[in-house]
């Protein structure tokens, strides 16, 4: 229950103080969100077309090029394309960790969840473990069967690719990491907005837009601006070999993505905690 007062919003415990009730423990508001998490429909087919769109598209695009790579014309290198469809995966991962705040607001669940569960930040944090946990698993697995698949076209063209090549263990699980960062500055988002098209729009504008026009701001400062958008640092850690020599090497990249991602995550808490549902 939430009361507000003329200074500030107080969140009363319904547990608090009454004889033979515990009050919910951390593992106890962890399940529950695992529970809410897998019991509707936009996870699963979320998590399906992640799937999809990751090791489908990365099987095709080197079933189609394995013979152009292998004839030597190509100016690109196999390591170029064992991830490629993880590109696509952002979007599905993106809109998965949205949904799972927004969804709560938009049908008012939210006001059931913060009865049961009043402590805010255990909610948060378990929100975030569940969706983080869920996308990494996901993304590492999509980025293993794509680079299974595609690289067999590879081994019959005679260009195969090793797990043990320079860069490549490090981009399929660096996708995972990448895409359970990608839902975390989704969900925070979507915490501080509360509506899913506009949170959407926001999150998928910076990453795939204006991560990309940055770059076309003149002098150095330009440059780095580029370099520094969450999309671009990040994303440099789930590929081999860069397609943008201007990028951050990959686990400095990946650092400052974190670092963005963990202040969104925050701000969307102390706005989470004082706004009323």
């Amino acid at each position: 229950m939430t009361v507000t007062t003329t200074s500030r919003t107080v969140t009363l415990d319904p547990h608090r103080n009454v004889p033979g009730v515990r009050r919910p423990g951390f593992p106890d508001t962890l399940r529950a969100e695992w529970i809410k998490f897998w019991s509707v429909r936009s996870t699963f087919w979320s998590t399906a077309m992640l799937f999809l769109l990751g090791a489908g598209l990365t099987t095709l695009v080197c079933a189609t090029s394995a013979e152009w790579l292998a004839g030597g014309e190509a100016d690109e290198s196999p390591l170029s394309f064992v991830t490629w469809g993880m590109m696509f995966a952002q979007i599905t991962a993106i809109a998965l960790g949205t949904l799972v705040v927004t969804t709560e607001y938009g049908t008012g669940m939210i006001r059931a969840t913060l009865a049961a569960t009043p402590r805010r930040g255990a909610v948060l944090a378990a929100k975030a473990l569940v969706l983080s946990s869920t996308l990494f698993v996901a993304g590492t697995v999509t980025a293993f069967a794509g680079f299974f698949g595609g690289n067999w076209f590879f081994d019959r063209e005679g260009i195969g690719v090793a797990l043990g090549d320079q860069g490549v263990l490090r981009a399929l699980i660096g996708s995972g990491l990448y895409l359970a960062g990608l839902g975390l500055l989704a969900a925070a988002v979507g915490l501080l907005i509360r509506h899913t098209a506009a949170a959407l729009s926001v999150v998928l504008g910076l990453i795939f837009v204006v991560g990309n026009m940055t770059f076309l701001l003149p002098g150095t400062w330009g440059e780095w601006i580029g370099k520094l958008m969450p999309g671009n640092a990040g994303s440099r850690l789930a590929t081999p070999v860069s397609f943008n020599p201007q990028l951050l090497d990959p686990w400095v990249g990946f650092a400052v993505f974190c670092g963005e991602v963990a202040a969104v995550v925050v701000v969307a808490g102390l706005v989470f905690r004082r706004r009323d549902a």
